[in-house]
């Protein structure tokens, strides 16, 4: 589905030659979020609600606005007592052009995405 010039969302099975393995979003060395089917958009991979690990969680203050996605809120990734602030993030009500990706978690800041 393309959405704006540049930008698409696709629906992905993480592939690979003989295998289907589920991607992983890593940090310090544990899993905190697994799945078999995600979204992609802009290059990032979005995890399904469901596939991340809620104990590695705390929420944040930080809210951010993407012009055609929506406000973001973020999520604080605590792990082995070291918290890595606001490095996932989910739109809980997207705009339109985004409905896809409701709740779904991205991350960044150091967490590993393969």
């Amino acid at each position: 589905m393309r959405l704006r010039q540049g930008f698409e969302i696709t629906r992905r099975f993480f592939n690979t030659a003989k295998t289907i393995r589920m991607p992983k979003a890593t940090w310090e060395g544990v899993v905190i979020a697994e799945s078999d089917a995600y979204e992609t958009v802009e290059g990032n991979i979005y995890f399904p609600p469901s596939s991340i690990k809620k104990e590695y969680f705390k929420p944040s203050d930080l809210h951010t606005t993407c012009g055609w996605k929506g406000v973001a809120s973020y999520y604080t990734v605590s792990v082995n007592g070291k918290d890595n602030m606001d490095a996932a993030w989910f739109y809980p009500t997207p705009k339109d052009a985004a409905k896809n990706i409701t709740g779904y978690v991205a991350f960044w800041k150091g967490v590993t995405v393969y």
